[in-house]
């Protein structure tokens, strides 16, 4: 049991159903990681937790599970790319733990589903740096010669 001394539910405004965010891409950070087991038991899954950091949608929560440990190779294939993906968004190459991932900005770019259920979810399918994306900005090229004295 847990030591709820002090909270009064009468001060505190409820929860109410989070609605998932529109389609589109979204600066954020990655707050927490966890190995999981599969329901299987025949594997483990990498869950990230990623927070939006500015807009509309800022503070919301978006989770992705990457199957790195699965007797589908396959599976492991695509969560590998997308570990490859994440680490060059957030520029850690080499991460010795999930953990050095966390609270560097990228991109991320989410698209709606529809459930089993018919319930609608947030799923996060792309991770590109935050400089290329998130402000809707085209990379700079090279040449720094405004675009009117080129010749």
């Amino acid at each position: 049991m847990a030591n709820l001394k002090g909270f009064n539910a009468n001060t505190v405004e409820p929860s109410t159903e989070f609605e998932p965010v529109p389609a589109g891409k979204y600066a954020a950070v990655i707050t927490a990681t966890e190995l999981k087991p599969t329901k299987s038991g025949k594997g483990s899954f990498l869950e990230l937790v990623f927070e939006v950091i500015e807009g509309e949608f800022k503070g919301r929560k978006l989770w992705a599970r990457l199957n790195l440990d699965n007797p589908n190779a396959l599976a492991v294939k695509i969560a590998r790319a997308e570990l490859s993906a994440i680490c060059r968004a957030v520029g850690v190459m080499e991460p010795k733990d999930s953990c050095e991932l966390h609270n560097l900005p990228l991109v991320v770019t989410v698209k709606q589903k529809a459930g089993p259920d018919g319930e609608v979810y947030n799923e996060v399918k792309d991770y590109a740096k935050r400089e290329n994306a998130a402000q809707g900005k085209p990379a700079q090229s090279a040449n720094q010669t405004p675009p009117w004295r080129r010749g």
